[in-house]
């Protein structure tokens, strides 16, 4: 049985996995849109994003102080292996139940940031690499609550920036990377 968590997840999963694929060798030195972040970088958070999220959805304990390297043999294949679990672990309707004991929020919000991190990294790191990127629009819309809830807090922590004003006219994903604090025009300097 699914949830909306991991139905969302599953749209969304698909696109950053390609990007994720797209992602040359001779590319994980270059800059990202997350500030002091380059692609290896980014990409070692999100797939620990990933794996931790799991654990999350089972309400079991995390540390975020490790900082493993999971650039190892078949690194791709293997954040595509544990996207399919995150999807798995969140499709459970017990993971959309209660307070997070190790988030102190609500699971589905939980679940909204595991969808966040899935989606806007997939943004950052398609632009980081000259990748093309869109994410499922029904996602997109899904997050624009989430990040405005989330924003202060996520300011306050350092996680998103600013807001970058976007005009109405845009498209929804430039609105929700504003929300975070990137700018939808974002290029890398080479």
């Amino acid at each position: 049985m699914a949830t909306q968590t991991s139905d969302l997840l599953a749209a969304a999963a698909p696109r950053t996995v390609a990007v994720v694929r797209g992602i040359a060798d001779d590319q994980l030195d270059l800059p990202t849109p997350c500030r002091d972040y380059a692609v290896r970088d980014l990409f070692n958070h999100l797939f620990e994003v990933v794996v931790n999220f799991q654990e999350l959805a089972a309400r079991r304990p995390v540390d975020w102080a490790d900082k493993p390297d999971f650039l190892g043999e078949g690194w791709r294949d293997r954040f595509e292996a544990e996207t399919g679990r995150l999807i798995a672990a969140w499709s459970d309707p017990a993971s959309q139940e209660g307070v997070s004991p190790g988030m102190g929020m609500p699971q589905t919000t939980v679940g909204g940031m595991a969808l966040l991190d899935l989606t806007v990294h997939g943004w950052d790191l398609a632009t980081a690499t000259g990748q093309p990127y869109a994410p499922a629009p029904e996602v997109t819309v899904a997050l624009h609550e989430l990040a405005e809830q989330l924003g202060p807090t996520a300011r306050k922590m350092g996680v998103f920036a600013e807001p970058v004003p976007t005009g109405p006219a845009v498209p929804d994903l430039h609105r929700l990377l504003g929300l975070t604090g990137r700018d939808p025009a974002w290029a890398a300097t080479r």
